[in-house]
């Protein structure tokens, strides 16, 4: 029932800039944590970005200063704005969230998962 869907990915030049959105569906309660992880061919799947339901981000190393993590929670949506693109950069880019919910009479944090954007950056 619960759903994540990601939009956004597509081919970009070195140094531009793209932006993701995953929204999520569903009868939910609430959204904690929303991250965005990569994963690029023949590598491990590893977090890019995350953001707190009260707006505390935290990038990993590579990029920090060109990716922006944000939400919007009355939308129940999460943006990846990346700027700079590199080609290093190129990559699936999962969708990935802790949602509350109703579960009988208990609240149940689970985490969910989106089906992935392709994001290319090549000359």
């Amino acid at each position: 029932q619960v759903q994540l869907a990601e939009s956004g990915g597509g081919l970009v030049r070195p140094g531009g800039s793209l932006r993701l959105s995953c929204t999520v569906s569903g009868d939910i309660i609430g959204i904690n944590n929303m991250n965005w992880y990569r994963q690029a061919p023949g590598t491990e799947r590893y977090l890019v970005a995350t953001i707190s339901e009260s707006g505390r981000t935290v990038y990993v190393d590579s990029v920090k200063g060109r990716f922006t993590i944000s939400r919007d929670n009355a939308k129940k949506t999460a943006y990846l704005q990346m700027n700079s693109l590199k080609p290093e950069d190129t990559a699936v880019y999962y969708c990935n969230a802790d949602i509350r919910a109703y579960s009988k009479v208990q609240v149940t944090l689970t985490n969910y998962w989106g089906q992935g954007t392709q994001v290319i950056v090549s000359s």
